[in-house]
């Protein structure tokens, strides 16, 4: 067998170890394993020796709940889907309800004159498969699954293409470029039990240790670019840790260095092989790996397990385009001439109506859609890529309860009214950064991602109930007329819960119902778009007109005449107050901050 160097050569503190027996690819060949196996044992020796090295937090394993039991990929889609942080159902992931749906039905196809991905990705997998009873299984899993391939492959079409350039600009085994299928089954939004995010599946503390900044605004675990720069740097330092074996470091960026080295050094001490297939790994990894070799093995050669995969065109979907602030993530979609879908699909990073702030100051669009839409933001003036409101301070409000009140950041607050501190009076005001549409239209937002597991109405009137002496989930719901499994979900409770009295409950109802002497506090429709919770009018700007402000709104210019008793070519003045609705008086808005739809 030839010497060749694997990428990112292997080294333990300062003293470099390389051997020909630890190539890309793993050997099979029966001589070779007496002469593989001696100098694996070295290498643990070495390696088990020496620390993680002051940058590397300890076990820093992107998943660490491998004690999860995953018996080949049957169980895998559900788990990905598990949201505990405001992400999308299991139907999402797994089902016939995915956000890319609508959208890839419109993309191109590879043809015989469009390359196509997957050929590209083939011919860089260097990982040789050898014949395993574990990897026999997980074969067989997907063969059974060609509808899973295919909602992949779907999923794949947006990221593929950037994440085997990278591969190969790092000049690293192309079939790290198929670990999203393991991880997420490449669907960004993805949120394990563990807490592990996006199609790359960092745990928070992992993330943050390979520079993926979190915010209110925005994750980056969940940010294309920026999560496919910090596993594949994670991936190398594994690498380069386990002495060149990639198995091995698979295995580590599932379950941690820890428990590698751990497997290791138990079986030095009993004298048996230190190979991948010889550790006793936590259970989930033990399939981890074989499942990514298997995948591998179906898109080097798919026809030879009966299956196909959907033609992906060898060309960037997306590119890069710089921003100078903050921008309503709808307006940007109408700017780039794409749905909002896309816009989040693109940008998964960004977890609320607009961009974070404090940056990243850049979008991801299809590539077709990028000079048009630079040309528009070139025309748009900076105060109005969102949309601003003006909040009179009153007893009692915190820049906290301000913020949660109209969807933004107490951060976001400060650096807009230039606070240095958190101290505010009464009879001031603070000018609020506003969606410019309703809540339910950013329907991949955290918020709704949120509201969509919780099986919680885009629309409607919101109640705070507070419990009663002798109040039961089944005596509330009966009253209010919703099941007791929607009143458990909507405030995060089982079906059995005890309640204590003065608790408060959220119920959502189309109409208030009619109860003697029950403690209930009624709550508007909340609109994000730049109508605060609980009010129903427009405060025109320099350079509104009736058509612009009922459009934001979805609204008929018309209607928007007649209910303001004003003609359809009335021109309007900056600080001109309009009724959008046919309502004059506008309900009070709510100041309890329980009392925010969307805030569960």
């Amino acid at each position: 067998m030839t010497a060749t160097r694997a990428p990112g050569a292997a080294s333990c503190s300062t003293t470099e170890i390389y051997s020909p027996a630890l190539s890309v690819v793993h050997g099979g060949h029966p001589v070779a394993f007496l002469v593989r196996a001696a100098f694996l044992t070295g290498c643990a020796l070495a390696l088990v020796a020496c620390t993680s090295t002051g940058s590397s937090p300890p076990d820093a394993g992107v998943h660490q709940n491998a004690e999860t039991p995953l018996v080949a990929g049957s169980d895998y889609d559900a788990q990905i889907a598990d949201p505990g942080d405001g992400v999308v159902d299991a139907s999402v992931v797994v089902g016939s309800d995915d956000p890319l749906a609508p959208i890839v039905t419109t993309l191109d196809v590879a043809s015989p004159e469009k390359p196509d991905l997957w050929q590209r990705s083939r011919a860089r997998f260097v990982l040789e498969l050898e014949d395993r009873p574990r990897l026999e299984r997980e074969k067989a899993w997907f063969q059974r699954n060609q509808k899973y391939m295919d909602r992949v492959s779907d999923r794949a079409r947006l990221y593929l293409h950037h994440i085997v350039s990278e591969v190969e600009r790092r000049n690293l085994p192309g079939e790290l470029a198929m670990l999203p299928v393991v991880e997420s089954a490449y669907q960004p939004f993805a949120y394990s039990p563990a807490r592990a995010s996006g199609i790359w599946q960092f745990i928070p503390s992992t993330g943050r240790h390979y520079g993926l900044r979190y915010s209110w605004w925005y994750d980056g675990r969940r940010d294309v670019v920026e999560s496919t720069r910090a596993a594949l740097d994670y991936l190398e330092k594994l690498h380069a840790e386990f002495s060149g074996d990639w198995l091995l470091a698979l295995a580590a960026y599932n379950s941690g260095e820890g428990n590698v080295r751990k497997a290791i050094r138990r079986n030095l001490r009993n004298g048996k092989p230190i190979d991948f297939w010889s550790l006793k790994l936590p259970r989930e990894t033990r399939s981890y790996v074989p499942r990514l070799l298997a995948i591998a093995a179906i898109v080097a050669n798919p026809d030879d397990y009966g299956l196909t995969l959907k033609p992906i065109p060898d060309e960037p979907y997306f590119a890069s385009t710089q921003l100078d602030g903050q921008i309503d993530l709808a307006l940007a979609a109408e700017m780039a001439k794409v749905s909002l879908e896309e816009m989040y699909l693109l940008n998964p990073g960004f977890s609320r109506w607009a961009t974070d702030p404090n940056g990243p100051h850049r979008l991801l669009l299809p590539v077709h859609a990028i000079s048009d839409f630079e040309l528009r933001l070139a025309e748009l003036p900076a105060d109005q890529r969102v949309r601003w409101h003006r909040h009179v301070i009153r007893n009692g409000d915190t820049l906290g309860t301000i913020a949660h009140k109209y969807r933004t950041s107490v951060s976001a607050l400060k650096q807009a009214n230039n606070l240095r501190g958190t101290t505010i009076r009464a009879g001031r005001s603070l000018i609020v950064p506003m969606a410019s549409r309703s809540l339910a239209d950013y329907r991949l937002s955290a918020d709704m991602r949120r509201a969509m597991r919780r099986g919680i109405p885009g629309s409607g009137n919101k109640i705070i109930y507070k419990v009663r002496r002798g109040d039961s989930l089944w005596l509330i719901g009966r009253r209010f007329g919703v099941s007791v499994n929607k009143l458990a979900r909507w405030n995060g409770l089982s079906k059995r819960s005890v309640l204590r009295p003065g608790k408060r409950l959220v119920i959502w109802r189309g109409t208030a119902p009619t109860v003697a002497k029950a403690t209930v506090t009624k709550v508007a429709s909340v609109e994000a778009a730049g109508i605060s919770p609980g009010a129903s009018v427009h405060v025109v700007r320099r350079g509104d007109s009736l058509w612009t402000i009922a459009r934001r709104y979805q609204l008929s210019s018309r209607k928007l005449a007649e209910w303001n008793r004003i003609a359809s070519d009335a021109i309007l003045q900056p600080g001109q107050t309009l009724n959008l609705t046919p309502a004059t008086v506008a309900p009070k808005p709510a100041t309890n901050p329980e009392a925010d739809p969307g805030s569960i």
